[in-house]
């Protein structure tokens, strides 16, 4: 393990987590100035085994995804191949069914376009198939007026703006990813994990059951699926306040609500705990709880979905970021054009505030990060990866014991603020 004495709080945090249980096994790593300057990782990354985690032990990070497909998507717009403000139906004829015709490219990226629910169930035996799942959403008509609200696309989102990578390049995400970002920047990062990845993939492991009885305060950040290694999409709310951060009172902005927006948190809350809520329905459909071991299963490893299937290492993920924000991925004026916010606001599928570029987050009540200037994306049940180019900071967190959230935790809050404590 490698920490820059100026980053010595960021190791007692993550140790401090471990030595109150708080930890399964985990890896944090973060680069200040395209330096390496703190990878760390401990536990075990299997609890039934006692498989210890090491430096190179992959976990699968739920909507820490989105941002990588954004990124394969922004490389084609500088290409010429696509154009953000063109309709969908341009490269997909068959979107344009049920008044689709005018969605945009730039709705997809944004959680426009009405699309956050796959109303039919899916079957097992499409799960690898992402066309066949897009062909799904392309039939069915948008719960609102695409560009007049947003909602959270927690596994829709994925689906369709990889079928827009693909009847472009003839290519999945995943496929590019391999092949225009992990492989040429030498990342520890898979959409679409390979047998010898999956072998030593950390195991997900559920963390306490939630109880409808319990009062929430303020939700954790929004992501995938939220069921991590075991059935059921129940998500339950935070009710630790989360530490400030510079110019922050408490959670900061938005995240404050408990106190100030009591209607807003219940209605979240009971969205939360009704199966038919369009958040569950969002979050629960296609449905890895019907696979043996759940996020756990091969299949669901292999099968890149591009909102939700990223398998990577703390240091992998925190490697995409420092090359985005130095120019590598992304020309610097299209990066700063993506992360312009383009919705701002209360989620029609989350209920509290979300803030979104084009596939980026932005902070907000539910991407709670210490800095204005940081973007990135979190993932169910705790994962997160951050940029923040004002500070020169890029950011990965993997772990393998599920909060009960949508996605975040408060272990992943401490460990940003511990950073950002120690510039």
């Amino acid at each position: 393990m490698h920490c820059d004495p100026r980053f010595s709080r960021v190791r007692e945090v993550f140790e401090r987590h471990f030595a109150d249980g708080e930890e399964l096994g985990a890896a944090f790593a973060v680069h200040l100035d395209g330096e390496l300057v703190v990878d760390l990782w401990d536990g075990v990354a299997d609890r039934h085994t006692g498989r210890p985690w090491e430096r190179d032990t992959p976990a699968f990070a739920y909507s820490c995804t989105k941002a990588i497909t954004a990124a394969v998507l922004l490389q084609l717009v500088e290409r010429g191949l696509v154009d953000v403000a063109a309709p969908v139906a341009e490269v997909w004829p068959e979107f344009a069914a049920e008044g689709k015709g005018a969605v945009t490219v730039d709705h997809l990226l944004s959680h426009q376009a009405g699309l956050p629910v796959l109303e039919e169930p899916v079957p097992v035996e499409e799960f690898e198939d992402q066309p066949a799942i897009a062909a799904r959403l392309a039939g069915q008509r948008p719960l609102w007026e695409p560009g007049s609200a947003h909602g959270y696309h927690a596994l829709t989102y994925g689906f369709l703006v990889g079928e827009v990578v693909r009847r472009v390049t003839g290519k999945s995400v995943g496929e590019l990813v391999s092949a225009e970002i992990a492989g040429p920047l030498g990342l520890e990062l898979w959409m679409g994990a390979p047998d010898p990845v999956i072998e030593r993939a950390a195991r997900l492991t559920a963390g306490e059951r939630p109880r409808n009885d319990r009062p929430a305060t303020t939700s954790d950040t929004p992501a995938g699926p939220a069921t991590s290694a075991t059935p059921g999409t129940t998500i339950t709310a935070v009710t630790e306040p989360a530490p400030a951060g510079p110019g922050q009172a408490g959670t900061g902005g938005e995240a404050t609500t408990a106190g100030r927006a009591p209607n807003v948190l219940a209605e979240m809350a009971k969205a939360a705990f009704d199966p038919g809520s369009l958040m569950n329905r969002a979050l629960g459909n296609p449905a890895i709880n019907l696979l043996k071991g759940g996020a756990n299963n091969p299949v669901i490893l292999r099968a890149g979905w591009p909102a939700a299937g990223v398998v990577t290492t703390a240091r992998g993920l925190a490697g995409f970021y420092r090359a985005l924000i130095a120019g590598e991925i992304l020309r610097p004026g299209t990066l700063q054009e993506a992360l312009r916010p383009r919705v701002d606001g209360p989620d029609r599928v989350l209920v509290l505030g979300t803030s979104f570029g084009l596939g980026f987050m932005r902070p907000s009540a539910t991407f709670v990060v210490p800095s204005p200037g940081a973007f990135g994306h979190s993932g169910a049940g705790g994962s997160i990866g951050v940029g923040d180019p004002e500070r020169g900071l890029a950011i990965g967190y993997v772990m393998n014991r599920m909060a009960n959230a949508v996605s975040g935790n408060l272990r992943g809050i401490r460990l940003l603020q511990a950073v950002y404590d120690s510039l």
